[in-house]
């Protein structure tokens, strides 16, 4: 009975690609049924919208995941928020606080962060572009608060996208920009505290480029505030929309770091399309960096400490449709 129930938790990990749990345990193992079984999708042990001691006096994060999506092992926004949450804790004086669904439920939050980090989907979907949400994020980056979206949640419509412009300086613009996967080769990274303790690394994923940047342009080198963070030169097949396709061979930015007028800051990461990826050191810095610096922050000339235990990429992932293999015949 244990074994069947350990073959059946361990399907959904093979079709995620995280063998973490099932390469230690196996069903051949005689010890199996005294083998300690974590459920991958048991989401009940990370602790949600609390908040620091009253005397705590450091920055305050705030991580939204988005609600599920995808297929299995991608946008994996509630398991990555919580892999965040894990690697923000490692820096003294900051205090992460995650939110689900798209939104905290308890509003009172956003007034109190000193960065506000969206992992979702966007576009028409986009929750942060519902009811008067932007209205409300606006005053809190008014105070300055940090602004940061990751990966999908970088896609606006363009009536929202306007308004983004001035919170982190870019957007995808699905008019533009395009969203292929491919093997992103970073050869140098510049001299800017996100990039602290981050060495030029290659990784396969859903990097978005051709962005709308600030001032409506095409070329971030037009873009004023904006500093490209993660660029690479992508296969000229993957330039999927017209616009793309007139910058053959062109350095294009996937990351990117903004200072508004006002001092405070934005940055956008199109990767984190595939949930394994923050098994990469460089790839995680990068983010972690870059949160820490939105909320001013002062990121060591090493880069943030970023521990991962690769186990934990097995952990809180979204319950998704699992193909399962058809029961024997009789």
């Amino acid at each position: 009975m244990a074994r069947r129930f350990l073959s059946v938790l361990l399907l959904p990990l093979a079709a995620l690609g995280l063998s973490t749990i099932a390469s230690t345990v196996t069903a051949a193992d005689p010890n199996v049924a005294k083998a300690p079984v974590v459920d991958p999708f048991d989401q009940s042990k990370v602790p949600l919208e609390v908040e620091p001691p009253p005397d705590f006096k450091g920055k305050r994060i705030l991580i939204v995941a988005g609600k599920t999506s995808h297929g299995p092992g991608d946008h994996e926004f509630f398991a990555g928020s919580a892999v965040l949450m894990n690697l923000l804790k490692q820096t003294p004086g900051v205090f992460p606080i995650m939110a689900r669904d798209g939104w905290p439920k308890n509003e009172k939050l956003l007034e109190t962060a000193d960065a506000l980090v969206f992992y979702m989907d966007g576009r028409a979907g986009h929750p942060v572009v519902k009811e008067n949400r932007m209205d409300l994020i606006q005053k809190q980056l008014d105070r300055g608060a940090g602004w940061v979206n990751l990966h999908y949640a970088v896609d606006y419509l363009p009536e929202h996208g306007q308004r983004v412009l001035g919170w982190m300086g870019g957007y995808y613009d699905a008019r533009i920009s395009t969203n292929p996967h491919w093997d992103a080769v970073i050869r140098s990274l510049p001299k800017h505290p996100i990039a602290n303790g981050v060495k030029p690394f290659t990784i396969n994923d859903e990097w978005y480029f051709n962005m709308h940047w600030a001032g409506d342009v095409t070329d971030v080198k037009d873009a004023r505030g904006v500093t490209p963070i993660l660029q690479a030169v992508p296969p000229d097949s993957s330039r999927r929309t017209e616009d793309a396709k007139k910058y053959p061979g062109r350095l294009e930015t996937m990351a990117w770091a903004f200072e508004r007028p006002s001092g405070s800051r934005g940055f956008g990461f199109t990767g984190g399309h595939k949930h394994a990826n923050w098994g990469d050191e460089n790839f995680r810095r990068v983010v972690v960096n870059a949160i820490l610096w939105s909320a001013k922050v002062d990121v060591p000339e090493s880069g943030a400490k970023v521990e991962l235990d690769s186990a934990d990429l097995s952990k809180n992932l979204d319950t998704k449709a699992v193909k399962k293999p058809a029961p024997p015949k009789k």
